[in-house]
């Protein structure tokens, strides 16, 4: 089973492309019930995104209440799409998932367009284009990593566990709903309310309210608004753009 997060479609993706050539399934974490039953000789995956260089606070929870019934020992990798760096995400995963039985065995990076548009530019679509294209041969790595059931953190650009303890209270700070605000643009489709993982957004006369403090900090209402109204934190989101995997539908 191959089990994935994804706010814009990128893990969607690559999970997507690891279960087709495995001959598994692709779930999303949004779908699933935390029940996992594996059967003999098949493969645990999770594929993530790096949030503030960890896993993000969604996958982080799932991961602890997740429950295994395994038919012997197997083998379990995580892939990290990122942007700059996949941080601790390996190192995070493996320690969680130490403390239920479960040994990760693999860890894989790709290198995608990053929806962290408070800093990345993601405006230009031949920029972006390129970036996707470059990303088949990492996705190709990773491929062949898995068939060879490799051992070890192979991601690029990785760092140690440590690097949680300065990232984590960062983390918590920009999850704060405050830093999101609506523009005049608005049309109160409540796209982004549907579509909230934490269902952290209602709508109130026809606009999009946080009723959370916190949210998942995933983007995902910011890129799948249809009149790019909802924006984040210095204003450079704005001018930074909106980003959806081309290969997916969310």
């Amino acid at each position: 089973m191959i089990l994935y997060f994804s706010a814009t479609g990128n893990c969607k993706y690559v999970a997507e492309r690891i279960a087709g050539q495995f001959g598994d399934a692709a779930v999303s974490i949004e779908n699933a019930d935390g029940q996992v039953h594996l059967s003999e000789n098949e493969m645990l995956g999770i594929v993530t995104p790096v949030n503030w260089l960890e896993l993000p606070v969604l996958v982080r929870e799932f991961l602890r209440k997740m429950s295994v019934e395994k038919n012997g020992e197997p083998y379990s990798f995580i892939v990290t799409t990122y942007g700059t760096t996949p941080g601790c995400t390996f190192a995070d995963a493996k320690k969680i998932l130490s403390g239920k039985g479960i040994v990760l065995n693999g860890g894989f990076s790709v290198k995608m367009p990053d929806n962290w548009t408070p800093l990345f530019d993601v405006s230009d679509a031949e920029t972006v284009r390129q970036q996707n294209e470059e990303s088949e041969k990492y996705i190709s790595e990773v491929l062949e990593h898995i068939q060879k059931r490799r051992s070890g953190n192979f991601m690029q650009h990785k760092m140690p566990y440590a690097v949680r303890l300065v990232a984590d209270p960062f983390l918590n700070s920009e999850r704060k709903t405050k830093n999101f605000y609506v523009e005049d643009s608005c049309i109160g489709c409540g796209l982004c309310a549907r579509r909230c993982p934490v269902r952290a957004i209602e709508m109130q006369d026809k606009k999009p309210v946080w009723v959370k403090a916190r949210c998942a900090l995933c983007l995902r209402c910011l890129h799948h608004c249809p009149k790019f109204a909802i924006q984040y934190g210095n204003g450079k989101t704005k001018q930074h753009g909106q980003y959806k995997n081309p290969n997916v539908k969310i």
